[in-house]
């Protein structure tokens, strides 16, 4: 029985769709620019609330080191998971180009 390649499925993304992807993309990449300043100033104003409510004058520095490591925390996750998207889509466009090659 002669081998007979498998039908390639047809899973590329219209026009439509590759520009909302790319739209996703960007504001998952703007979300970066933004998270860590973000979680810094939260991090202060908690900390400057907590110093004023319990007259510790060290509870800002903590709250101002909390928010960037937290801050820090998820623009880090926030990076691996756009790299892992972008992997998928590259390796799928390669897979795509691939199928017909090997007899």
């Amino acid at each position: 029985m002669p081998f007979q390649n498998p039908v390639p499925e047809n899973k590329t993304p219209g026009r439509a769709a590759g520009g909302f992807q790319s739209l996703v993309q960007a504001e998952k990449l703007l979300q970066i620019a933004f998270v860590l300043p973000s979680a810094m100033i939260i991090g202060w104003l908690a900390g400057a609330w907590a110093d004023a409510k319990l007259h510790q004058s060290w509870m800002t520095i903590v709250g101002v080191i909390f928010g960037c490591i937290a801050g820090l925390y998820y623009v880090i996750r926030l990076a691996m998971d756009a790299e892992k998207s972008a992997g998928k889509a590259a390796g799928s466009s390669k897979r795509g180009s691939d199928s017909g090659a090997s007899k």
